[in-house]
């Protein structure tokens, strides 16, 4: 006597496995999040002088704008002249860095000179002006 295989079974199943896709699209999600580099802005818009000789500074750097109605800002919030020395002396406790000054073209110099004459007072070995190029 033969044997006869009978095979139960209805119509094969179509679906596929989209687990290793979503897997990849969440390591993906992780390289990008961990390789973005974050920049760090004053929190107000300035008009910024041109400089042919401007060049790129070091990303971890003490910002501070003067705009130009004469604001003195960190981080969003007006600090004013007075308030820049102990922020930056603050900031310098930690990790020596440059001060960037984000200066808007209209600022008077007498303002400009009082912000770098503070930093420095604060102990900052390096003061640089924001520009375009």
């Amino acid at each position: 006597m033969k044997r006869r295989r009978v095979f139960a079974g209805g119509p094969q199943s179509a679906e596929m496995n989209i687990s290793p896709l979503i897997d990849m699209v969440f390591i993906l999600l992780i390289f990008f999040i961990v390789t973005t580099v974050f920049v760090e802005e004053t929190g107000v818009e300035v008009t910024k002088p041109q400089a042919t000789s401007a060049i790129d500074l070091e990303r971890e750097s003490i910002l501070i704008a003067i705009t130009d109605s004469g604001n003195v800002v960190y981080g969003g919030r007006d600090v004013g002249v007075g308030g820049v020395r102990p922020l930056v002396r603050r900031l310098l406790q930690d990790k020596n860095m440059p001060v960037i000054i984000q200066a808007d073209e209209a600022v008077p110099t007498r303002l400009l000179v009082q912000v770098i004459d503070e930093s420095k007072l604060a102990g900052a070995t390096s003061v640089n002006i924001s520009t375009e190029q």
